[in-house]
């Protein structure tokens, strides 16, 4: 019964923040930023996981699993992108600028993520600290987009093993037919929750356990994983393509990554209201960073934070 009431009360104070720090809006700025990204992000996944997989090979498997998060028209709109944005340039010195952009791009998405996450945090970057902040943010972002990469590698690889196995075993023995369908979702969901362990513990600028990071990244990825399919659910019967006509594809992206932003937020939230429920302590930023003064919280619309009380 204790656990039951410790759990309603972290969900209220996680619900509070997420109201609190506006997460609403962090989310339409990401989905933005995001769906400028998917192109690129789909592109360098498909450079990682190709390398191993076959091209051809890597770019249906990438496809398949976006259209199974997204649904077939964004997957249609996203698979547009990607080709568009994979056709030979005529001359050496546009590519160069291609693969700048396209690395800028892939990795602007993760430096939006991670402001948001500071300001959850009510955390800000340090004033003064000049290029080499932007140049290591830069790099941390494209590491994480590496990162996704290869956990999408190895969720496509671990899929197929467990379905092959699946049906190797099927031959012998009376195996259920949804077997394959819950070995594909276990992947995925553990794929998914080590992914928001990564960004949970990494992009951020404050100091945050490991447990307290795990604790958030498993309650994270069980809501993205019931949210996937009712947000599926929800762009399916509400015909949201259909109204905007010929930008329906891409306001079907802008929408799933909205939601999909706004379960993100909450998991972040949840990690907030648990260290400070077990860690009396103030939140301790990184060396690069600084609490947000009250001035600036309010600018924002909040209240003064953590840093100011304690709990």
């Amino acid at each position: 019964m204790k656990h039951i009431v410790v759990m309603g009360l972290l969900l209220r104070e996680a619900a509070r923040g997420w109201i609190e720090h506006r997460a609403q809006r962090l989310g339409a700025s990401l989905a933005f930023y995001t769906t400028l990204a998917l192109a690129p992000l789909s592109m360098i996944t498909i450079a990682v996981a190709g390398y191993f997989y076959g091209e051809e090979a890597a770019r249906g498997g990438i496809v398949a699993q976006i259209e199974h998060l997204v649904g077939k028209d964004g997957a249609v709109a996203i698979e547009a992108m990607i080709q568009k944005a994979s056709e030979p340039q005529q001359s050496r010195f546009a590519t160069v600028i291609s693969i700048v952009l396209l690395l800028f791009g892939a990795t602007g998405v993760f430096a939006e993520l991670k402001d948001s996450l500071d300001t959850i945090w009510e955390v800000k970057r340090k004033p003064g600290l000049g290029i080499w902040l932007i140049v290591k943010t830069q790099l941390l972002a494209f590491a994480v987009v590496v990162g996704t990469g290869f956990l999408l590698l190895v969720s496509l690889l671990l899929t197929a093993m467990l379905t092959a196995f699946a049906h190797w075993v099927a031959q012998w023995l009376p195996v259920p037919v949804w077997t394959a369908y819950f070995l594909d979702l276990l992947v995925s969901f553990l794929v998914i929750t080590f992914l928001f362990a990564l960004i949970f513990k990494l992009l951020p600028d404050v100091t945050v356990s490991w447990k307290d990071v795990w604790i958030g990244a498993v309650f994270t990825a069980v809501l993205f994983m019931i949210g996937k399919f009712l947000i599926g659910l929800y762009i399916g019967s509400a015909s949201v393509g259909s109204v905007y006509g010929a930008a329906g594809s891409l306001v079907v992206v802008l929408v799933w990554t909205y939601y999909s932003s706004q379960i993100l937020f909450f998991g972040a939230e949840l990690i907030r209201a648990y260290a400070k429920y077990f860690d009396p302590a103030p939140i301790v930023p990184t060396e690069l960073a600084e609490p947000m003064l009250p001035v600036e919280l309010a600018k924002q619309g909040m209240t003064a934070g953590d840093y100011d009380h304690p709990k």
